[in-house]
């Protein structure tokens, strides 16, 4: 089972902290601000630093000592676009990642839908294999784990910037853009994110790896297959060669979250043995570091 029974209280614990450290969601951080005064009234908000006091609900204020924000549906609001890597290489070992990068994408959808904020799911391998359109309301996130339980890893490589020009192609407006992968991408991550760059999208990288990926048990005489186009070769792993393989793994880690660092994206790098509650956590304190 790829949801335990409890998962959805773990989301809802999640969205609450979200909500108290960042007085709104973790991922509206810059949300598009309202333009006019809007015409039927939607919902209350928290206040954040520098949203407008027109917008105040005053008369909360006076009961409650509340600041909230009333919301109308002319309020631009934040559209999520999360980009899921289903590519085998995510399946590696008994797929650890990829089953943590489904919780994880699971979790940031609820995090946006709980704020009502919209959001859609791309699945990629070498080309969007599957995609979740634009949803918005908490109670979709049934439908959204439903969709994640019956993605299944797939394609012979994986090609991020093509899921990149489906995003851009189902979409005129800029949001934010989160992708979940192990940037396994032969062709480099970096001129894929940059289209995302261009369009004035607000990026996130989640980069998840096994433990045995940073740092495989190997030496001798073995047989190692590439898991993406299915191609098996013998070699002889020495000593030398593990270090090799070591320095080249950690300086595409790297290269990741200097890229990030430069272009003021944020970058969550870990194992697929941490639990995904815990790595969203990681993200929120990222984030409020960075305030």
């Amino acid at each position: 089972m790829l949801f335990p029974p409890d998962f959805l209280t773990r989301l809802e614990y999640l969205s609450i902290i979200s909500k108290r450290v960042f007085r709104g969601s973790l991922l509206a951080q810059r949300r598009t601000m309202q333009r006019g005064s809007g015409i039927e009234f939607s919902d209350h908000r928290e206040y954040s630093p520098g949203d407008d006091f027109r917008y105040l609900d005053w008369n909360i204020f006076a009961r409650h000592g509340d600041l909230l924000l009333k919301r109308f549906q002319e309020e631009q609001d934040l559209h999520v676009t999360l980009l899921l890597d289903c590519s085998k290489s995510m399946a590696y070992r008994n797929a650890e990642k990829f089953d943590l990068a489904r919780h994880l994408v699971a979790a940031l959808s609820y995090i946006a839908l709980a704020d009502l904020d919209r959001v859609s799911i791309l699945a990629f391998a070498d080309g969007v294999t599957r995609e979740f359109p634009l949803t918005r309301g908490k109670a979709r996130i049934l439908a959204i784990m439903k969709f994640l339980e019956e993605l299944d890893v797939q394609g012979t490589d994986t090609e991020l910037s093509k899921a990149i020009q489906g995003v851009l192609h189902r979409s005129r407006k800029s949001g934010m853009a989160i992708v979940v992968s192990d940037l396994f991408d032969r062709n480099g991550f970096q001129s894929a994110l940059d289209q995302l760059r261009y369009r004035h999208f607000d990026l996130h990288i989640l980069q998840l790896h096994h433990p045995l990926e940073a740092d495989p048990d190997l030496l001798g005489d073995v047989e190692l297959e590439d898991i993406e186009i299915g191609q098996q070769r013998k070699v002889t792993i020495t000593e030398k060669a593990l270090r090799n393989y070591k320095k080249l793994f950690n300086e595409h880690q790297e290269a990741v979250r200097q890229y990030c660092f430069n272009h003021g994206y944020g970058c969550t790098q870990s194992p697929s043995t941490v639990p995904f509650d815990e790595l969203i956590l990681t993200m929120m304190r990222a984030v409020g570091a960075g305030k």
